[in-house]
């Protein structure tokens, strides 16, 4: 403030011009009429207009609604990414979970020395949050966690075979939903898979399949609702039992026709024993043969799901075994409408289940 600037009271319509000061506090304010009013310092403010009522401040040009110097407005580039997201398109048939691991040769013409892809498919309609978990021995290492949304499928990770020593065990944990929408409540999923190396030396081990243009080995999780079996066990005891035929009752004889009569209501009979499917076990594991004694046992009942009251005896072996177990499950969850029991003691001693067609 100087002499000879237009200034306005604070407090008080009106003002002048600074004729001069009085001590550092005091300001002399000469108005229209040429009188000189002592004023306080803190009680005028400058300004630039002649119109008194009305003041103007003398300060930068702000824009009055951020009140924030004015700048040049921004320019968005012409390259900016879209952030618009289209909703998620929902397809008939997906409101049951349906999730699959993949293992996928980058080169399936160099299959000794290629590398594999990891991927899990989701191929409903809900979204799935993962955790993805491979074992060495019983230390469990997380190797990949998310979500993957409805019918799509995620890339987890690539790796060569001198990581499958440390892949024992696979383990896939599940939780299933919708957003802003409801849903049917889907329970929490966990499997366990055993990784065969050898597998991934075979080209057979890897097929056509639905999700990728390429051949694949691809695992069952959760199919249409119904939880894969999964695998678990101890190898010696799995092989004992896959090995051991039912013993037969010494005590009874049991006598058999030179011709068998036809008999419509005779049940199918289906030996699951190994040595009874597969003339050499050479470069098979424990879990192999006992995939294929399962696949066996599944083809059976898609074989025969038309024949209404067929009855299908499965011969498994004594005892709780492990094939036996892996049968009463495939009954309970991927086959529960077909009633179960026990086969005839009489017709094939102790390690039998027959089943019957609805």
């Amino acid at each position: 403030m100087k002499i000879g600037d237009k200034v306005r009271f604070l407090s008080d319509i009106g003002g002048g011009k600074v004729a001069g000061f009085r001590g550092k506090d005091i300001v002399l304010v000469e108005d229209e009429d040429g009188f000189e009013i002592p004023t306080p310092i803190t009680e005028v403010v400058v300004i630039d207009t002649d119109d008194y009522n009305i003041a103007k401040v003398v300060a930068p040009k702000v824009n009055p609604k951020v009140n924030t110097p004015v700048e040049e407005p921004e320019v968005e580039p012409a390259d900016k990414p879209v952030t618009f997201k289209a909703p998620v398109e929902e397809r008939r048939g997906g409101d049951v979970l349906s999730v699959y691991l993949a293992f996928v040769p980058v080169d399936v013409k160099m299959i000794s020395n290629t590398r594999f892809e990891t991927y899990i498919v989701n191929d409903g309609n809900y979204y799935i949050r993962y955790a993805y978990m491979v074992a060495e021995g019983s230390a469990w290492t997380l190797r990949s966690t998310g979500e993957i949304e409805p019918n799509t499928k995620l890339f987890i990770e690539e790796f060569g075979r001198e990581s499958l020593n440390q892949m024992e065990r696979v383990s896939i944990q599940l939780f299933a939903y919708k957003r802003e929408k409801p849903f049917l409540l889907k329970k929490p999923i966990g499997v366990q898979l055993r990784v065969d190396p050898v597998k991934f030396y075979k080209l057979h081990t890897f097929q056509k399949n639905d999700f990728f243009e390429q051949p694949a080995l691809v695992q069952t999780i959760v199919e249409n609702d119904r939880v894969s079996l999964g695998i678990d066990v101890n190898p010696e005891q799995l092989k004992q039992q896959m090995m051991q035929k039912a013993e037969p009752d010494k005590t009874r004889v049991v006598i058999q026709p030179a011709r068998k009569p036809i008999d419509k209501d005779a049940p199918i009979v289906v030996d699951l024993h190994v040595d009874q499917l597969l003339e050499t076990t050479a470069g098979m594991n424990n879990a192999d043969i006992l995939n294929h004694q399962l696949e066996v046992f599944r083809r059976t009942i898609e074989e025969n799901k038309n024949k209404k009251g067929q009855k299908i005896v499965f011969i498994h072996g004594k005892g709780e075994g492990v094939l036996r177990a892996a049968i009463i499950h495939e009954l309970n969850y991927r086959y529960k409408q077909y009633p179960h029991q026990d086969a005839s003691f009489r017709e094939y001693g102790y390690g039998a289940t027959q089943i019957t067609i609805r």
